[in-house]
């Protein structure tokens, strides 16, 4: 009878700690961590999510896009965190915090050159079971290879970018000509214009591009070389193709046609802003440059020749065909949220349809899906994009690689003594130059495949 009694005494402490401690998990959340539990959005629970971007020059809109989706997903909260608008230090700001596996950070927006390092990286997740071939259909094809690594994708395009021919329609028009189709076209008429400049005792240039050592020289110099059935590396084999003969006239070209012809020599000084400036202070004819110069150069404030001003796909070499270097951005998730489907309910609803509408009718951004530039709303608000489809269509990755900002490095010096230098044989030194250059390219594309071995 005493030991009965033990047992049941004993039994009922048990019952009673167990109890208390079950008591205290609820209060406490034990057994999973807050993130843990609402990693996917249990019955009842608000799921917040991290969404990593630069600071936005549209905030107006970006506000209108976050109402929206709270909207439609109230058990969601998107909380953002505002890096540099710099590309660069918006890269190396979260860079840092995806190398740490953080767990803070759920969705972020990718430069298109970014999409391989990350993937290589394990720093963004694949997508491939959400985001389905039917869905990638809609989009430009140029953005969803610019997203794929390894046969994954691991992105989506948010926006698109492409360079563009700007021209001054006036002087193009007192002369009965067309925008130039071929690279010698624009020569010649840049020629002819900059000798009736002369005469009347204006300066006057008939290019304008961006040739400082730096990423925005290796996308002109990728426009020149593919609109001429070049490339810069051979995307089967991760061989270097700039000592083909194709890619060594591209190059010589500029250097003998453009530089210092018609185009300033300070141009070798020239990025964004500066080539820019030329354009629309009324001294240049041709101007390349991304779609949202566009406004800028037809803005009176900012421009001396508004409502001059035409746009036009880049020319080609006889033969070839256009062939613009594709910008914009994308939506990855992170591989180490533990929130993956709100993640990705939030990229997918900032990519889809609607909003991409809103931010071209509202924002003059170029829409990565191919519909809208049928629209007949967007088309009314942005009669300029019928103009960039044709490019869009036709746009050029950069080289995809892990070891991309690495691989530019080597591009970049290359392109710029290519297109500077003092030689006493410029056909064969230009070809000495692209050995070497291969020759180091090659060494890196070859750790990259020993990388992924």
């Amino acid at each position: 009878m005493r030991k009965r009694f033990r047992g049941n005494a004993w039994g009922r402490i048990v019952s009673l700690l167990w109890a208390a401690l079950l008591a205290l998990c609820l209060l406490s959340g034990c057994g999973d961590t807050p993130q843990d539990k609402n990693a996917q959005g249990t019955p009842g629970s608000r799921i917040v999510i991290t969404f990593v971007t630069w600071k936005p020059n549209l905030p107006g809109i970006w506000q209108e896009v976050l109402r929206r989706f709270h909207a439609q997903h109230p058990s969601i909260e998107v909380r953002r965190q505002i890096g540099p608008h710099s590309s660069t230090a918006f890269h190396d700001l979260l860079t840092q915090k995806l190398k740490n596996r953080s767990a803070e950070v759920d969705v972020f927006l990718m430069d298109v050159i970014w999409p391989p390092e990350f993937a290589s990286a394990g720093w963004a997740l694949a997508l491939d079971g959400r985001f389905s071939r039917k869905e990638r259909d809609k989009f430009f094809p140029a953005g969803i290879a610019a997203n794929t690594y390894g046969g994954k994708i691991y992105g989506v395009p948010l926006n698109i970018d492409t360079g563009m021919l700007f021209y001054r329609r006036d002087l193009l028009d007192a002369h009965g000509w067309q925008p130039p189709q071929t690279w010698p076209d624009l020569v010649r008429q840049a020629k002819a214009i900059m000798a009736g400049e002369k005469k009347a005792g204006r300066y006057f240039q008939g290019y304008s591009g961006q040739f400082k050592q730096y990423e925005g020289l290796v996308c002109d110099m990728l426009e020149f070389i593919l609109s001429g059935g070049g490339q810069i590396i051979d995307q089967h084999t991760g061989r270097c193709q700039l000592t083909e003969p194709a890619a060594l006239e591209a190059v010589r070209f500029v250097r003998k046609e453009i530089m210092g012809q018609i185009a300033p020599r300070g141009s070798l000084m020239y990025q964004e802003p500066e080539s820019l400036a030329l354009f629309v202070q009324d001294r240049a004819l041709f101007l390349r440059s991304w779609p949202y110069a566009w406004a800028v150069s037809n803005d009176p404030r900012k421009s001396k020749i508004a409502g001059k001003v035409g746009m036009a796909p880049l020319p080609h070499f006889p033969g070839g065909q256009s062939r613009a270097t594709l910008g914009g951005w994308q939506v990855g998730v992170s591989a180490f949220s533990k929130k993956s489907d709100a993640a990705w309910a939030f990229a997918k609803f900032i990519t889809s349809r609607p909003v991409q509408k809103m931010f071209a009718i509202r924002g003059g951004r170029a829409p990565t899906r191919m519909d809208l530039y049928r629209d007949p709303e967007v088309l009314a608000a942005q009669p300029h994009f019928a103009a960039m489809h044709k490019s869009f269509v036709g746009a050029a990755p950069r080289p995809r690689s892990p070891l991309y900002p690495a691989l530019s490095r080597l591009l970049q010096v290359y392109f710029s003594r290519a297109l500077s230098e003092h030689w006493a044989d410029p056909q064969a030194d230009l070809k000495s130059l692209a050995l070497s250059t291969c020759r180091q390219i090659d060494e890196l594309q070859a750790l990259t495949r020993e990388g992924e071995k």
